[in-house]
């Protein structure tokens, strides 16, 4: 099973440039890569309308993607694999599989549906489709796959004889994710273990707009928000650094982040308030502790101990390439499902 000489039409949502390492990925795998962004442009007003109301900004969206039918012409494929899919319109997709019978067609989601049901009505076109949430693979048939983590984050995988932080937390601003990170920092502070708490926004207009849908938003000091993105190296550094990681999950969102694999694989332990992570091959309480977002509590033992290695098959299955080998050719819902205790 080879991608070599393979061609595939790639059109992904942008998140975090992690759409531009399966990308690359693919093509220094062998594959012939053409790739789109399924989003016209990705300005927070873009973004927004795309969000809230697609009919809005229908005519740019149909503009662009006639723009990407006549661009890629006739051209043969031999997959076509779309990520999420927030703006990509019906005829586009009945296009390329009308012109390309052959063609197979690969769909990744790794948001809950429930939260973006426009999508639901697209899923009838795609010959495999995938989703990180368990829930969702069970309600819509789909084939459970969860994310993944690029190999940079591997290779900070060792051992470190002191840290300069015990918690740090770096994530985009949306739902409790304050409320919760303010409380565990309060806990943290007098237990006096060393934290480190950034929260990013798109833009100012943007929040501005975002605060008056969720209402959690409105607690939001806007002194400890940042408009910009820390990029992977910086995030990388910041892991470098600390004994843990706080991940705050959408309280909606049982599907685990892809900053779960990130770092694990970088051997760093893990803070979450996902507590469906019990159902995944590498759980372990000496490595994840889980919050209870209404009753926080941090048992400060979690922080004497090492991180204990995984187990190497585990980290190899939450790896990018076993990632696109699932997705391309041998699906993993057996595997994935096989360590679900519910």
């Amino acid at each position: 099973m080879s991608l070599k000489g393979k061609k595939i039409l790639f059109l992904s949502v942008s998140f975090f440039k992690y759409e531009r390492a399966i990308a690359n990925r693919l093509c220094e795998m062998g594959a012939e890569v053409d790739f789109y962004d399924e989003r016209p442009s990705n300005s927070n007003f873009s973004k927004g309308i795309i969000r809230f109301n697609k009919k809005l900004y229908q005519s740019k969206i149909s503009s662009y993607y006639k723009r990407i039918l006549n661009e890629i012409g006739n051209k043969p494929y031999d997959y076509f694999l779309l990520i999420k899919g927030e703006a990509i319109p019906t005829f586009f997709l009945e296009k390329i599989k009308q012109d390309r019978p052959d063609m197979e067609m690969i769909y990744y989601n790794f948001d809950p549906l429930t939260e973006y049901p426009t999508l639901i009505s697209h899923l009838k076109y795609f010959d495999r489709k995938f989703t990180f949430e368990y829930e969702d693979s069970v309600a819509y048939n789909l084939s459970f796959r969860p994310l993944f983590y690029v190999d940079e984050y591997k290779n900070l995988n060792q051992q470190v004889s002191s840290f300069d932080y015990d918690i740090v937390f770096i994530g985009s601003a949306h739902t409790d994710r304050y409320i919760v990170g303010e409380k565990v920092k309060s806990i943290a502070d007098k237990l006096r273990l060393k934290t480190f708490f950034y929260y990013y926004a798109m833009g100012k207009i943007a929040f501005r707009l975002k605060k008056i849908v969720d209402k959690s938003l409105e607690q939001f000091d806007s002194k400890k928000l940042s408009f910009e993105k820390l990029n992977h190296q910086q995030i990388i550094s910041f892991y470098q650094k600390t004994k843990s990681v706080l991940d705050i999950n959408k309280p909606f969102q049982n599907g685990l982040t892809i900053r779960t694999f990130e770092v694990l694989a970088a051997g760093r332990k893990l803070i979450t308030t996902n507590t469906d992570i019990r159902n995944y091959p590498f759980y372990s309480p000496d490595n994840i502790l889980i919050l209870d977002r209404e009753n926080i509590q941090l048992d400060t033992d979690f922080f004497k101990s090492d991180f204990q290695e995984l187990d190497h098959q585990v980290l190899q299955m939450m790896s990018l390439d076993s990632f696109i080998h699932c997705l391309f050719f041998e699906d993993q819902h057996s595997y994935w499902n096989s360590f679900r205790k519910n």
